[in-house]
């Protein structure tokens, strides 16, 4: 069941008391969200329109007792369907277009965005030097996370499909902060947002890609997503952007990739390798730079 509603906090930095809390909001969905590799690499015959449109239905569903929540203005269900729909669709663009695992690096600027852009869309923040070092040692870390387990040898080139990888990077930030600015609605709420992202994505589907047909383990692990990384994980961070500092979560946020790319290497038997070790070094330390200030 998604938690309840807390109150919105004035646009400044939350209370102190409330920043751990918040950043355990926001690891609970990371980890969640590290599984999301390992899972899609399971589901990669599945259409990835039909793949998120069913993992989204299926994530909204714990919110489905709480429908009297969903009571939101039309400019917060507007942002909502702008930043769960709107970062699925320019990814697989991007995913398409692009080799995947530089697309992936590249969505990765997200958390980046989150530091950079929480001074200009929440009045009362700002980011110090501090801040911005921590973010980048954090991007320098996916970076090497990433691009250090691409055993494909092919060297990074420019293509049309990063173009679209920024984009959905810029949406999921500037989602992620302007629920900060709208006026309080309940994390439930977020159960809506997700039905009809996914019920958009699924429209995709029959547009976009072929009919195919799921078998019983495709459905398992389908729901496993759609309750996890595509579902609970949502919940978690709205929570967390409610009570926290979202220039500490951003740089928090840097352990998505480190600790995806670990479980996948996990998965699929692979060693770990230098690259993994130095990313793990490099984010740990940008998020105890970039939590410890004020």
């Amino acid at each position: 069941m998604p938690p309840a509603c807390l109150p919105s906090l004035p646009a400044g930095s939350p209370l102190p008391d409330a920043h751990l809390h918040a950043n355990l909001y926001a690891l609970g969905a990371i980890a969640l969200w590290a599984t999301l590799a390992s899972l899609g690499v399971s589901l990669s015959h599945v259409p990835p329109f039909l793949l998120t449109g069913l993992a989204l239905v299926i994530g909204s569903i714990p919110a489905w007792p709480l429908a009297r929540q969903w009571r939101v203005p039309p400019g917060t269900l507007a942002l909502g369907v702008y930043g769960l729909f709107g970062f699925h669709f320019l990814l697989f663009i991007a995913l398409r277009l692009a080799p995947p695992v530089e697309a992936n690096l590249v969505n990765y600027l997200w958390p980046l965005f989150i530091v950079v852009l929480a001074p200009v869309l929440l009045p009362g923040l700002r980011v110090r030097p501090v801040h911005l070092a921590a973010a980048l040692l954090g991007f320098s870390g996916a970076a090497i996370a990433i691009l250090g387990s691409n055993t494909s040898g092919q060297a990074l080139a420019w293509s049309w499909g990063y173009v679209p990888a920024v984009g959905s990077a810029l949406i999921w930030a500037t989602y992620s902060l302007l629920t900060r600015r709208v006026a309080p609605f309940p994390t439930a709420a977020v159960g809506l947002f997700g039905l009809l992202s996914g019920l958009l994505s699924l429209v995709c589907h029959l547009l976009l890609e072929p009919d195919t047909t799921l078998t019983v383990r495709d459905g398992v692990l389908i729901a496993l997503m759609g309750l996890g990384p595509l579902g609970a994980a949502f919940y978690l961070w709205d929570r967390a952007l409610k009570r926290g500092d979202t220039r500490h979560i951003g740089i928090l946020s840097y352990l998505t990739p480190l600790a995806s790319t670990a479980l996948l290497m996990a998965v699929s038997g692979r060693l770990f390798s230098w690259n993994i070790a130095l990313a793990a070094l490099l984010i740990i330390g940008a998020a105890v730079l970039g939590t410890r200030t004020r």
